[in-house]
């Protein structure tokens, strides 16, 4: 969202920009690696390390050395076949390498005549490296004669050079060093997590060796991280498996594991899991060496292949119980890895964080059904441990299950909630929210950034029912305070019962403008006339969301009100740089992943509790509270305007109040 034109005459041809080269890469990084923070310049070494894994998966390469320099750069090199230099046919004044390093969606996996399977598959990775990198050198070596040539923010800064001979018949070496200026001068490699890195990648591919080196001062002595190891593991997803549940107590001793081939041969799977008694679980799954976190479609074929397999066991020793067997019952104690190396991928978005290739899940659950078969029949004893424990956690699923829904169902059967209400799914009131939003669009936006498991979403239209002037009849016939109250679930009045409240927060959330602290104000009449032990016992705040989004290269920071924007104009941002100032007109206009990150998200934002006197203990300023909200809110125009007079010297503003 750029700078507001008051001059609409200005939108010509002119304004129209085009984006060249890798410029889209330097504007957006957030597009092609998730962001621009140090989270996200480590992806720029999964990128280059993953191309290095291609060449080892594809039977060209032997070794990777994954080298973090005293400076801050990091090196990734493999013996492999080398990137071709030679003049590219289609661009006659520059060599394939240059095509590479320079130009998007390039490079030698859109087909299956040079890899057969690939984790790079998008044409980006080298390039998108080379265009956030300050400084990079790529080296090639090609029948044993090394090539050179450097680049700086997408760049060439010298040209293709011969520099001798090479002790390699071929291979490729790339040394960068991130750009600070779009991850920011404080932001770091973390040894740590590059030596996980590369450790991953040695267990899923079981003839590589990959040689790590460290020199960087920022590792500590107490880390546990080495200077430097040969990362080699000739099991393979065994030996990783071993490595992660070493300190962890196995429901069956023996672990199930395994590999298979499928569509001719093309597709691979191996997998190695085991059952543990810890009360936790994790899986770790991966697509041509690629780390998948949020699964996808190989974890489903997985899934469904144990489900199936002890449902089928159950059967073969006559059990009857194993139909309320589920996956979450046998993945919720399963420690594994999984890994596919499959032709042609297709992922959820450039940092491949999700599997999606339809026809997977057949493919894999088959495979894995097989094996799983006879690992059960093989060994009946830890078979039927194995079953007994599963069918012990879905019978504890079921029975939380039964005593969590006993309440919330018996309220929820009597009461007919809302057909706007967007509900949570959670079947307690503990830990859920009801977020009041102002407006359908608003609450559009609302519902795409909630969280589904606790949060809540009702819409309430424009400026509700002023409860303070309204008679019983009128607040009894309004259609948005019968949604409120039927949402709620736990009536108003004489007929309160705190007990019924169907969310443990009640929180109102509107625009951050004179308009949307006016709606504020008539909702929290309302609770306070017809619930005020709502409010007393803590269960109502206020959601702050910002006003503005100010943007300096890869800093965003938000600001609630003008003030704050200025503040942060003055102390935070380089005026010799654009900044970008937006403006949000409303919720409604916010896109629904700000609203998560600024007002939404439970680690980030902002809440404002309501708190008001004890009516007990302090029932003389009880009192005083509810003569305050008759008179602002109240039928007496006469009683506000007094309070305006008296309290006008307290604000420069005459909004301000």
């Amino acid at each position: 969202m750029g700078s507001v034109h008051n001059n609409k005459s200005n939108y010509s041809a002119d304004a129209i920009e085009v984006l060249e080269g890798l410029e889209p890469v330097r504007m957006r990084p957030a597009m092609y690696i998730g962001g621009s923070d140090e989270r996200a310049m480590h992806h720029l070494a999964a990128e280059l390390l993953d191309n290095a894994m291609d060449e080892a998966v594809a039977g060209h390469a032997s070794w990777i050395e994954f080298k973090l320099k005293e400076n801050g750069t990091l090196m990734v090199q493999d013996n492999g076949r080398g990137i071709p230099i030679d003049a590219h046919p289609k661009f006659k004044n520059k060599t394939a390498l240059e095509v590479v390093m320079t130009t998007l969606h390039s490079g030698g996996k859109f087909d299956n005549k040079v890899y057969n399977t690939s984790g790079g598959l998008h044409g980006v990775g080298l390039s998108v490296v080379n265009a956030l990198s300050d400084t990079l050198t790529v080296e090639v070596t090609r029948k044993n004669i090394r090539w050179k040539q450097k680049y700086s923010r997408g760049k060439p800064t010298s040209k293709l050079e011969q520099v001798g001979p090479a002790k390699i018949t071929s291979g490729t070496a790339v040394t960068f060093h991130p750009d600070t200026d779009i991850f920011g001068k404080n932001s770091k490699f973390q040894p740590k997590d590059l030596y996980a890195m590369a450790k991953a990648k040695a267990y899923l591919f079981k003839g590589v060796r990959i040689r790590w080196k460290c020199e960087s001062k920022t590792l500590d002595e107490n880390s546990g991280i080495p200077k430097a190891e040969l990362l080699h593991f000739p099991s393979g997803l065994t030996q990783y498996l071993e490595h992660r549940i070493a300190n962890r107590n196995e429901v069956i001793k023996k672990a199930f594991h395994g590999e298979g081939k499928f569509n001719g041969k093309a597709g691979k799977i191996e997998w190695a899991v085991s059952w543990t008694s810890d009360g936790d679980a994790s899986l770790l799954s991966y697509c041509n060496t690629i780390h998948t976190p949020e699964g996808g479609t190989h974890e489903a074929g997985l899934r469904n292949a144990l489900v199936k397999g002890l449902r089928a066991y159950a059967e073969l020793i006559g059990s009857k119980r194993a139909s309320i067997i589920t996956g979450e019952d046998v993945m919720g104690c399963l420690w594994g890895v999984l890994s596919a190396f499959i032709p042609n991928p297709e992922f959820q978005g450039q940092t491949k964080e999700k599997l999606t290739t339809r026809n997977l899940t057949r493919n894999i659950e088959s495979i894995i059904k097989d094996n799983f078969d006879h690992f059960l029949t093989d060994d009946p004893k830890s078979a039927t441990i194995l079953l007994d424990t599963v069918l012990g956690r879905a019978e504890d699923r079921l029975n939380r299950k039964k005593a969590k829904e006993t309440s919330r169902k018996s309220a929820t059967r009597t009461l007919r909630l809302p057909g706007k209400l967007s509900d949570c799914s959670n079947k307690t009131a503990e830990g859920t929210e009801l977020f009041l939003v102002e407006g359908d669009s608003a609450g559009g936006s609302a519902k795409q950034a909630r969280d589904r498991a606790t949060q809540a979403v009702l819409p309430l239209r424009g400026k509700i029912l002023n409860v303070a002037s309204a008679s019983a009849e009128k607040i009894h016939s309004n259609q948005e305070l019968n949604d409120l109250m039927l949402a709620l679930g736990c009536g108003i009045r004489s007929t309160f019962d705190l007990k019924k409240l169907r969310y443990e927060k009640i929180i109102i959330m509107t625009d951050a403008d004179v308009d949307g602290a006016h709606i504020a104000s008539l909702i929290m009449t309302f609770f306070w006339k017809e619930m005020p032990e709502l409010i007393t016992n803590g269960h109502l705040y206020l959601a702050l969301p910002p006003l503005y989004r100010l943007v300096q290269g890869s800093r965003t920071e938000y600001a609630m009100n003008d003030q704050e924007k200025d503040q942060l104009l003055r102390t935070v941002f380089s005026q010799k740089e654009k900044i970008e100032i937006s403006r949000f007109k409303g919720l409604g206009e916010m896109p629904s992943s700000q609203l998560k990150e600024t007002t939404m998200s439970s680690d980030k934002r902002v809440l404002l509790k309501i708190i008001v006197p004890d009516p007990i203990l302090n029932t003389e300023d009880f009192k005083a509270m509810d003569t305050l909200i008759d008179d602002l809110m109240g039928r007496r125009a006469d009683r506000r305007l007094a309070f305006i007079q008296k309290n006008a010297h307290q604000s420069s503003n005459a909004l301000d109040l």
